[in-house]
């Protein structure tokens, strides 16, 4: 069998045998997560645009089961709250769970189809994303996310949608022709990163719709010249099949503790340490952030007023924030009309540099390493993993406070306690409709 025909074979089989108790928990925990990132963007100006383009698209008519993904998962993503999977560079939750929860609700799915089918797509998603070597291919411009999306959003609907392996393995290799590398470079407030994503999501239920109708694909799409003669890619089929079934991936997959973007948070989580080990930021002369090689380009630089990309990828922003206004990083919309005078100057101080050293066991972690320097002396702090990632996983408390703090800045505290409550309830009894 193909790659894609043992894809096909796993989503129709996943949770057929039933989800063992702790897998429901964890899926519950990134449900909690997900939505959260999608409730706390409401009163974001790009979660705006998304609605006003969802409108302009149904006309008189009600919106449509694609544009609904779509918006859901543009605004869930846009976030930069949602969780991630290090080795593929991959952020699976803002994309796999709103269309399972938009589609679900659709089909009035019972809820072991519906985690059965989060599993499906947390699963593809990040196999996909590690066989094509995402860490690496991000820096190229191909944005693995937006490029595997289409293919997790098909093995989602094709779960919910009861296909057989045949059919499933068609709507994956469908989506994949469906799919696009990249957005090119454009941050600003009117961005076109979260409508070509979420039409990207929309375009894995297209391809799920097909395979329903009789539409095929080309089955050999990723041992095949498709790959590497269109986008000069060469998938590793070994990491998307091997032990397919034996376990899950979510294990795998890191909560993110605040709202920037993930390249920024281990130097940011050393300079917290630091500052809660005693060192006091206006005592601080200078710091010295050491960063992996890759990352380095995307994130020494400093903002620029409404382009909010800017703010939430500029680790000296970043890392001023956690010194002088930690509040900040607990809201989502990150682009202020001017920056307090000072966490400018803490700007100033900081010096980002690169450092091989710290890439031996890239990209299962994103190491950093900052040396603080003050009048007093230096103090270092290396870090590995942050607050949420495997080692140091978030549990139901912690993901209850995040979601609470992101959410009650959106839509209120006693509106997000509700929502929160309406999520478990939602995870026991199946009815989505309270929350969508």
């Amino acid at each position: 069998m193909t790659a894609l025909q043992q894809l096909g074979q796993f989503v129709a089989q996943c949770g057929r045998d039933g989800v063992p108790d702790d897998l429901r928990e964890l899926v519950e925990l990134h449900v909690i997560d997900s939505l959260g990132a999608w409730f706390a963007v409401a009163r974001t100006e790009e979660a705006a645009r998304l609605h006003v383009l969802a409108e302009a698209m149904a006309g008189n008519n009600k919106r449509s089961l694609a544009t609904q993904i779509a918006t859901a998962c543009g605004m869930a993503r846009l976030s930069e709250i949602d969780d991630i999977h290090l080795p593929s560079m991959t952020t699976p939750g803002g994309i796999i769970i709103p269309a399972a929860f938009t589609v679900g609700r659709a089909l009035d799915a019972p809820i072991a189809d519906l985690i059965a089918a989060i599993l499906a797509g947390y699963e593809v998603m990040t196999r996909l994303g590690r066989a094509l070597d995402g860490p690496s291919i991000l820096y190229r411009g191909i944005w693995p996310t937006y490029f595997v999306a289409p293919v997790a959003v098909a093995a989602v609907v094709a779960r919910l949608f009861g296909h057989d392996a045949t059919q499933s393995a068609n709507a994956l290799a469908l989506a994949l022709t469906l799919a696009s590398p990249g957005v090119g470079h454009h941050n600003a407030s009117t961005t076109s990163r979260w409508l070509a994503l979420g039409n990207a999501a929309a375009n894995g239920f297209v391809a799920a719709i097909g395979a329903t109708q009789g539409f095929t694909s080309d089955l050999n799409l990723i041992e095949g010249s498709f790959l590497s003669g269109i986008y000069d890619l060469r998938a590793d089929s070994s990491s998307l099949t091997n032990g397919l079934g034996d376990d899950t991936v979510l294990r795998e997959v890191s909560f993110k503790p605040w709202c920037a973007a993930r390249q920024t948070m281990a130097a940011t989580q050393a300079l917290r340490e630091l500052l809660d080990s005693g060192v006091a930021p206006e005592s601080i002369t200078g710091v010295h952030a050491f960063v992996l090689p890759p990352h380095l380009k995307m994130i020494d630089h400093g903002v620029t007023t409404g382009d909010r990309a800017s703010h939430l990828t500029s680790l000296p922003y970043c890392m001023a924030v956690a010194a002088i206004a930690q509040e900040t990083a607990f809201d989502v919309r990150q682009s202020p009309p001017e920056l307090p005078q000072p966490v400018r100057d803490f700007m100033q101080k900081i010096k980002v540099e690169p450092d091989g050293a710290l890439a031996s066991d890239y990209p299962r972690r994103w190491r950093a390493r900052v040396r603080v320097t003050t009048d007093a002396g230096t103090h270092e702090r290396e870090v590995a993993e942050i607050p949420g990632d495997p080692t140091a996983p978030f549990d139901r408390a912690a993901v209850e406070a995040k979601f609470l703090r992101f959410v009650g800045l959106s839509i209120g505290e006693q509106e997000a306690k509700d929502m929160l409550t309406r999520c478990h309830t939602a995870m026991v009894t199946g009815d989505l409709a309270p929350l969508i």
